[in-house]
């Protein structure tokens, strides 16, 4: 990934494209002919023989051409693909870069962005494994698990909870043979090419791309959502049409330590499910009726999920009463939880 401004990155590929007319003639003739003399240059060119020298030296000095010094000096073509390798990382730079500030929001902000490079897609994806705080949802094929494993690991060891859906099945290494509680909190491989590439981190920054949008010369998007309540979708979609139909790999791998923070009321309720103990919780959404941003806190009085996993639910005692917490789109119940944090014992604090 880039870090370089645009505006250098510009200049370098422009001034590599900088040619004269008579630079450009003298190109051509040198690769049609593959190998020539400055005289024969002149003969083939409507170059003036005292401008020969100086246009094949510009053109070596720039590693389109070699000069060999005989007598007389030869002027030989370099494969235009080693010629120009650098210009074709100049632009995949300068394409990274050009979008990284389009598609930047606005401070504070949320958006929605679509993407279109495989490049961008790729990075918008390991952009959103370093941005997850405590929670994080993949699907990836083994290959990008593959491109992205340090940043996963990473994420892994400061305590992030990872689900991960690889696919497809028929390509994902045996659990003999790889370590995916290094990588997740809980893996499950899944047989079709038509599992999308996914990455939500703390339910806040999520990317949505289609296996077809990876692949070159094919006229797909990825979608990008940056802080956008839209994102949920994408949790909402994968959990509920895609994960339920995935084989386990491995299943809640080292668990983690209270107190707990979560994005999604399904993944709360699940790890609650699996501990002993009473448990406080405190909530960070807004009001299913009003809109109104709201915190709940108290005693997790009760859990519930739905039978086919279409709804799922906490219930606090609070010093106001009963609260029922949904998770974002939430109706029936009276909060929309964007936020949790649970803990034993006590009521937890959301700022930690």
């Amino acid at each position: 990934m880039t870090s370089e401004d645009p505006r250098d990155v510009l200049e370098r590929v422009g001034a590599r494209f900088d040619f004269t007319e008579y630079e450009a003639e003298a190109y051509l003739a040198v690769l049609e002919h593959g190998r020539v003399t400055a005289a024969e240059l002149a003969d083939l060119t409507s170059i003036p023989q005292p401008r020969v020298y100086d246009t094949v030296r510009s053109l070596a000095d720039r590693n389109l051409v070699d000069l060999h010094e005989s007598r007389p000096m030869e002027v030989v073509a370099i494969d235009p693909r080693e010629a120009f390798a650098d210009v074709r990382t100049s632009l995949d730079d300068l394409e990274d870069a050009l979008e990284r500030a389009y598609a930047a929001p606005a401070p504070g902000g949320e958006a929605v962005t679509l993407v279109k490079s495989r490049s961008t897609i790729v990075r918008n994806l390991r952009d959103t494994v370093e941005a997850a705080d405590y929670e994080l949802l993949l699907s990836l094929t083994p290959d990008l698990l593959a491109a992205f494993e340090d940043e996963i690991r990473e994420a892994r060891a400061r305590g992030v909870a990872i689900d991960l859906l690889l696919s497809p099945a028929a390509e994902v290494p045996d659990p003999e043979d790889y370590d995916y509680a290094a990588v997740a909190t809980t893996a499950r491989a899944r047989r079709g090419v038509t599992t999308p590439v996914v990455a939500v981190a703390d339910g806040r920054h999520s990317v949505y791309a289609t296996r077809e949008a990876l692949r070159a010369n094919q006229d797909r998007y990825g979608v990008v959502f940056n802080r956008s309540e839209l994102g949920f979708l994408v949790t909402g979609f994968l959990l509920t049409a895609v994960w339920s139909s995935a084989e386990s790999l491995v299943e809640d791998a080292v668990r983690r330590p209270f107190p707990r923070r979560y994005a999604t009321v399904r993944r709360c309720i699940t790890e609650l499910a699996a501990a002993e103990g009473e448990f406080y919780a405190a909530i960070r959404g807004r009001d299913v009726v009003t809109g109104d941003s709201r915190t709940v806190r108290g005693r997790v009085a009760d859990r519930s999920v739905g039978t086919a996993h279409e709804t799922a639910a906490l219930v606090l005692d609070t010093e106001d009463g009963r609260v029922e917490v949904g998770g974002q789109a939430a109706a029936l119940e009276d909060v929309e939880a964007h936020e949790i944090v649970v803990d034993r014992g006590s009521v937890p604090s959301l700022d930690e």
